[in-house]
């Protein structure tokens, strides 16, 4: 039998062991995380050809690091539809075009939001991540300006309400810019459309301007609710007992009491929506420490010091992949409840 004593260093010798391998293992997890975004660049970033060169060109910009890590995110959703797409084509589910059409259309959108579709000045503003400085930045419309103007010298907004006010009216311009964007598409396809000769085509393009219709329909209606919504607070501001802050969810929840829901559906509706918010301010955290971190490594990558600077890097790339991971998880809860408001309001049309 072993003595107490033996038994005693046994124990303090496999307790050492244990935190040390539990040490290694935490370490392993942090540097996984990083090193799986660098083990998806070398494999290339995206599993669709096109989307990986839309990818490169951005690095190639020199995006800011917020800014990538949306873009990412955006990529990210295009990947998953692009692929759900491949497989209902395989089975034959898009005779009409009218998804493969959408797809071109979403793409199209996110190529001008950032730049790179090579047209100067076609970049939407970053409604998601605002940074000081909003005197710089202009809205672009008569209407808008003049609304921002009068509430910004009402007295009627603290400086907090003021920011929140202001990613509003950043948000609506956004929508508009998105708008004219697919208003563009539909315009060059009618074009297409009226030198069709073909009788059977003739139909399938008719299916897929009414579909764009639709789409356009639905853009405008979210432009005017929001424009109102802009009026009444620029003019009365904020009401205490308003139940969200993000300009997204905002509009959501105007669009959803349009829609044909009943009144136990809107109520679970608005419990979603609390948590969609609360996914929303998590995801802006991250942003802030992300562009944080990227001005503190540029700031050490100018002093030399090897280790100081790798240790920001490993911290970095992972509050670069937690971002990105947030934006896609925060852009596919908002594409999923964009799509049942959308059957809503359709129903009412019915």
């Amino acid at each position: 039998m072993a003595a107490p004593g033996a038994l005693a260093v046994l124990a303090a010798a496999l307790l050492l062991a244990a935190a040390s391998q539990a040490g290694k293992y935490s370490r392993e997890a942090n540097e996984g995380l990083a090193a799986g975004g660098a083990k998806r660049r070398e494999a290339g970033e995206f599993r669709v050809v096109r989307l990986n060169q839309v990818w490169e060109k951005a690095q190639r910009l020199q995006l800011s690091a917020v800014k990538l890590a949306e873009l990412h995110s955006d990529l990210k959703i295009q990947e998953k539809d692009e692929l759900s797409w491949k497989k209902l084509k395989a089975e034959g589910l898009d005779e009409d075009g009218e998804k493969e059409a959408k797809l071109r259309r979403n793409l199209n959108v996110i190529m001008t939001k950032y730049g790179l579709n090579g047209k100067k000045d076609s970049q939407l503003v970053d409604t998601n991540y605002i940074k000081d400085g909003t005197e710089t930045d202009t809205l672009d419309d008569p209407r808008l300006e003049k609304l921002w103007s009068k509430a910004k010298s009402s007295g009627k907004f603290s400086d907090e309400e003021l920011d929140k006010l202001w990613r509003e009216f950043k948000h609506h311009k956004e929508k508009i810019h998105e708008y004219n964007i697919l208003l563009e598409t539909v315009s060059r396809t009618e074009d297409i459309h009226k030198n069709v000769i073909n009788p059977e085509e003739n139909l399938v393009k008719e299916e897929i301007l009414h579909n764009k219709h639709r789409e356009l329909k639905d853009k405008l209606r979210s432009i005017n609710q929001g424009f109102e919504r802009l009026r009444k607070v620029s003019h009365q501001g904020y009401d205490a007992t308003s139940e969200f802050e993000e300009p997204r969810v905002i509009d959501l929840w105007d669009m959803a009491k349009s829609a044909n829901f009943t009144e136990k559906e809107l109520e679970s509706f608005r419990e979603e929506l609390k948590h969609f918010e609360a996914k929303i301010e998590k995801h802006h955290h991250y942003q802030k420490q992300l562009e944080i971190s990227h001005q503190k490594l540029k700031h050490i990558e100018g002093t030399g010091d090897k280790d100081h600077l790798n240790r920001n890097k490993e911290k970095y790339a992972m509050l670069e992949e937690k971002t990105k991971e947030l934006g896609y998880k925060v852009k596919k809860h908002l594409q999923d409840l964009s799509s049942r408001i959308s059957q809503g309001l359709q129903h009412n049309e019915l």
